[in-house]
């Protein structure tokens, strides 16, 4: 089964927590704090795999996490770094922010790219030992590690794309062309999925070519298989449109030639600039002059280049191939998509600049809502005032307080943070 997109969850782990502890050991008095800290979490990497052609693992797995840093422990013993979580999908791949749409990455190289960084690990409470403060109980939560909703779009490598509506001759001509084997039948939709070939015109010259399937009127709002599939003409250097010049569909090649480029450039405006080479195929079945009706129109209306073939009798096809080889050498390499940068906002998400919280009001109860402060109340003791000092001091310069003194909050009145209640106290 052929399957070129693919949405998943991906999550890298969060960092490992600090430890609160304090040395304890025979013969030695008043042993200070020693909490070690917390490893850094996974990262989610995604690598280009030659060996996959598909993205239908995808479909049954739709959640990746990476691995959880080691909390630290005592006698300052830092915790274990995770493992990174390793994702291999088929070259190609294009990764998007499916939230955004933003490309994150294009897996048309080796180089590993890591999409979701892990946390890193917390303070432990070694680290706050001051002069004036010798037994801290508290220490720092791992950070939280990168999580994203990511769409895959498997857009093929391919030099060449051939295109046209069903039923001309595609197939045929990539059979004949080149090693690939696709089912060819004298029914329309005959190809489900697209079809590489390689097509080697000298010792060591060569190029890939892709059969596109499914392309109709309508294609690109979603009519037929061309919908489905357009995006795998998108980094094709150069396009082969064959067109049946015999008619013998009932339809007219030249009405044919204008319906698909109409269909191109409704998908992408990139799409109909892409150089474009015309091969009128089933010459063997046409009239001369069904032939030269349809390369006068296509040479001298278009300024295209002409090829008349026949892919059932290998009449022309060489020098068709010859000719596209010819043509690449000139053409720059195949369309890579380069990743977009993380917007402003989307970043400060990330560093943690903006602690977002909310704060309602239940019953005379002020709840405060924040994804962010729930580690952080893990490693704090409520019943050491350093501890309290240290959890007030987060809250201040959140803005929680801030927000719940706007909001009319009066001395003595409740406030309720994951399940912990307390009396507020100016």
């Amino acid at each position: 089964m052929f399957v070129d997109k693919a949405k998943i969850k991906i999550k890298a782990g969060d960092g490992g927590d600090g430890a609160v502890s304090f040395h304890r050991e025979k013969y030695v008095a008043s042993g200070g704090p020693d909490g070690g800290d917390g490893g850094k979490g996974g990262d989610v990497i995604f690598v280009a795999d030659d060996n996959l052609s598909t993205l239908l693992d995808f479909r049954y797995k739709r959640k990746y996490i990476a691995e959880k840093g080691q909390n630290g422990s005592s006698r300052n013993c830092t915790g274990k770094n995770a493992e990174n979580l390793i994702i291999k999908v088929p070259r190609g791949t294009v990764i998007r922010d499916s939230n955004t749409g933003r490309i994150m990455a294009d897996m048309s190289d080796s180089q590993p790219k890591v999409l979701a960084r892990g946390g890193r690990g917390g303070k432990g409470n070694a680290n706050f030992a001051t002069a004036t403060r010798q037994i801290p109980r508290f220490a720092k939560p791992g950070f939280l590690g990168e999580e994203f909703e990511v769409t895959l779009e498997l857009k093929l490598l391919a030099d060449v794309g051939l295109v046209g509506f069903p039923n001309v001759g595609k197939s045929t001509l990539i059979s004949v062309v080149s090693s690939a084997k696709p089912k060819i039948a004298n029914y329309h939709f005959t190809t489900l999925v697209p079809v590489l070939g390689l097509v080697r015109t000298a010792p060591e010259k060569s190029f890939v070519m892709a059969d596109i399937p499914g392309l109709i009127e309508g294609a690109s709002e979603g009519i037929g298989l061309g919908h489905e599939f357009l995006r795998h003409v998108e980094r094709c250097r150069l396009i082969v449109h064959v067109l049946d010049v015999s008619g013998i569909e009932g339809r007219n090649p030249i009405d044919d030639f204008n319906i698909i480029n109409r269909e191109l450039g409704n998908f992408s405006e990139e799409l109909i600039k892409c150089p474009q080479i015309v091969a009128g195929n089933k010459c063997d079945m046409a009239t001369p002059e069904q032939i030269e009706t349809l390369r006068k129109y296509i040479e001298e209306e278009k300024n295209l280049p002409f090829f008349a073939i026949s892919s059932a009798t290998t009449k022309g096809t060489a020098e068709l191939m010859n000719y596209v080889s010819e043509v690449l050498d000139t053409l720059p390499p195949i369309k890579e998509f380069e990743a977009e940068p993380v917007p402003q906002a989307e970043l400060d998400d990330m560093l943690g600049v903006n602690q977002k919280f909310e704060v309602s009001i239940e019953d005379g109860i002020y709840y405060v809502e924040a994804k962010w402060l729930e580690p952080v109340m893990r490693t704090v003791d409520m019943d050491d005032y350093s501890s309290l000092q240290y959890f007030q001091r987060v809250l201040r310069n959140s803005g929680i307080i801030d927000r719940l003194e706007e909001m009319g909050i009066n001395e003595g009145d409740t406030v309720n943070i994951f399940g912990f209640e307390f009396d507020y106290v100016k």
